[in-house]
């Protein structure tokens, strides 16, 4: 399910997560080929980020920070590169998965496509922790190193996946604090 604002625009049941995210990328109207060469966390945080990122108007050269999270860093591609190097008859290590070896290249693939020259930062946790998102993303901004926060959670294993993003700035609907992040996260 793909969720905006409280409100599912997306949903699709009983689909592995790769027809879930094509069918997204589809829905949203989303272009950009590279999609596809993408590993499914990137793909992840991709489509969440890109529909943050239509629905805030974000205007091009905007100062945009990049702050994600999450508990495994790129372990889900990390095990099917290990698998591909694993092979002793057929060794023959794909450079287009070892490129997805580090969790912070889905983030450079948000900045290609939206035009971000901005600050990024990939941090991994034991879970989802509101108050180091919240304290970090109030100094980029208090620090004026960015205008605006895309930050959140974004996690893949296998068929197990979960993003949860928002964008902070100096002023918005609701007041970034860590309860109220923690809430959002909750979904309550």
């Amino acid at each position: 399910m793909v969720s905006l604002n409280g409100t599912t625009v997306h949903e699709q049941k009983g689909t592995d997560f790769v027809s879930f995210a094509k069918s997204a990328y589809k829905k949203f109207d989303i272009d950009y080929s590279k999609f596809f060469k993408m590993d499914n966390l990137s793909k992840l945080a991709f489509l969440a980020a890109d529909l943050l990122l239509k629905d805030d108007n974000i205007k091009e050269k905007q100062n945009i920070a990049l702050v994600f999270s999450n508990r495994a860093a790129s372990l889900d591609t990390d095990r099917r590169h290990q698998e591909s190097i694993s092979k002793n008859d057929s060794y023959f290590p794909s450079p287009a998965v070892f490129v997805y070896t580090l969790p912070n290249i889905c983030m450079g693939e948000i900045s290609i496509k939206h035009k971000l020259h901005s600050e990024n930062a990939f941090f991994i946790f034991e879970k989802f922790n509101a108050q180091y998102l919240h304290t970090y993303t109030e100094s980029l901004i208090l620090e004026k190193k960015a205008e605006k926060v895309l930050c959140g959670w974004t996690e893949l294993d296998g068929e197990k996946y979960k993003a949860f993003l928002y964008v902070v700035g100096k002023s918005g609907i609701f007041t970034h604090s860590t309860h109220q992040i923690t809430r959002l996260y909750q979904n309550k």
